[in-house]
């Protein structure tokens, strides 16, 4: 296994060996300056090395497999495409998908989503035309091959992506099953924020002295935002939401539970704020179209489960409220990097409860966060502008010397 880091950034994507039909594809979307990940990656994965790719999210990971992939493969038999790529949840299969879309349109080729809560009738017809991709989660693409609908013997190029989030939400098992029906000869890569214990599991199995590229910048993803602690009352948290949306156009707030999630969207809403909602028992056309109005713009508040910070790609986000503070560092860092993503700012407010202080310090410790929980009403003129106003450093929690210091590349 060779390991390589890298930091300088290619001028363009044609120099990176991008084909030019795909090179004016990006330009007309304005993508023009590959990410560090895009950058690291290309030549290896065009010359046909399996892969390895550690990186946060909203590092640029989705473009640095896939155009490589769009690039290898042609028009797929009836059932057989050549790609495939393994996500963690619905969102994101779907996200990839449309990335992919117009970058295979150029070569007359498709892809297809394939993933659960939704018909299967309409994958399988697709699969059926001879869609040239598969990005589908684990639990449907078996249920596909136990019926015959998907034949992976022409599959030659795979990626798994986001695996250390696979290996949390117990899709581990999955995977192996369906890597074990993979032809041998294949080109594979992998790409999460962590390499241990499972996925290094994945690593050794199934790539063949895969290469270890790894994002050199100091966890760019928590490093890029502001953080702030506010203690609250329960009756006033979904004032403070509100109070923050008024001030920020795109504001995600989280919840540990579904009924917690519906129970915030209705307050939002009878308060007088745009609300979508999105997590596990709702239909997947639903959760679609909660994440269309928010992308969109049509909906300030995007009230979500845990679901909505695995892997989803949402960009634009002003401010993330962990309006229930999460359960671990590991949880805080999925949640928040849904916004500053891809280098740019972004605000972090996590509310806590009075009998939540301990909770929270805890998770603050271990994440290499020294920032004070300040008390705060709903009516607090500092909600106004909570990234410019800078918490007194002098309350804060810990002695410099007392936090353990993470390790690069995650807690």
């Amino acid at each position: 296994m060779i390991t390589r880091q890298i930091t300088e950034d290619a001028t363009t994507f044609a120099s990176l060996g991008i084909d030019p039909d795909l090179v004016a594809e990006l330009d007309s979307q304005g993508i023009t300056t590959p990410f560090p990940i895009q950058t690291m990656t290309m030549s290896d994965a065009l010359a046909g090395r399996d892969i390895t790719g550690k990186a946060e999210t909203g590092s640029g990971k989705t473009l640095a497999f896939g155009l490589a992939m769009v690039m290898r493969v042609t028009r797929g038999k009836p059932k057989r495409p050549q790609g495939l790529i393994l996500v963690p949840t619905r969102e994101l299969a779907v996200q990839v998908s449309r990335a992919l879309a117009p970058l295979l349109q150029q070569r007359n080729l498709t892809a297809v989503a394939v993933y659960g809560g939704a018909p299967m009738g309409p994958q399988i017809d697709a699969l059926k035309g001879g869609a040239s991709i598969a990005i589908a989660t684990p639990g449907r693409l078996i249920d596909l091959m136990e019926r015959r609908a998907f034949d992976p013997q022409d599959v030659n190029i795979v990626t798994i992506d986001e695996a250390d989030q696979m290996a949390d939400m117990g899709f581990m098992p999955q995977v192996r099953t369906i890597m074990s029906q993979l032809p041998d000869e294949r080109q594979t890569f992998l790409y999460s924020a962590t390499l241990d214990h499972q996925v290094k599991e994945l690593i050794d199995r199934y790539m063949n002295d895969p290469v270890v590229h790894e994002v050199d910048s100091q966890t760019e993803t928590i490093d890029g935002m502001e953080h702030r602690f506010l203690k609250v009352h329960y009756m006033d948290k979904a004032k403070v939401v509100m109070e923050i949306s008024e001030h920020n156009d795109r504001v995600l707030a989280f919840t540990r539970t579904k009924a917690g999630a519906d129970r915030l969207a209705k307050d939002l809403r009878d308060l007088g704020v745009s609300t979508a909602l999105i997590h596990g028992d709702l239909p997947q056309k639903k959760r679609e179209q909660s994440l269309s109005r928010f992308t969109d713009g049509a909906v300030t508040v995007l009230v979500a489960t845990n679901v909505a910070a695995r892997g989803l790609h949402i960009d634009g986000v002003d401010v993330v409220v962990h309006f229930d503070p999460p359960d671990d560092p590991k949880t805080y860092l999925h949640r928040s990097g849904r916004t500053a993503r891809a280098g740019e700012d972004g605000l972090v407010v996590t509310l806590v409860e009075w009998d939540q202080v301990n909770e929270v310090l805890g998770i603050q410790r271990r994440a290499d966060l020294n920032v004070p929980i300040v008390k705060m009403f709903s009516n607090d003129e500092r909600l106004a502008d909570l990234a410019a106003w800078q918490p007194p450093p002098e309350e804060a929690p810990f002695k410099a010397k007392s936090i353990k210091r993470r390790k690069r590349g995650g807690f």
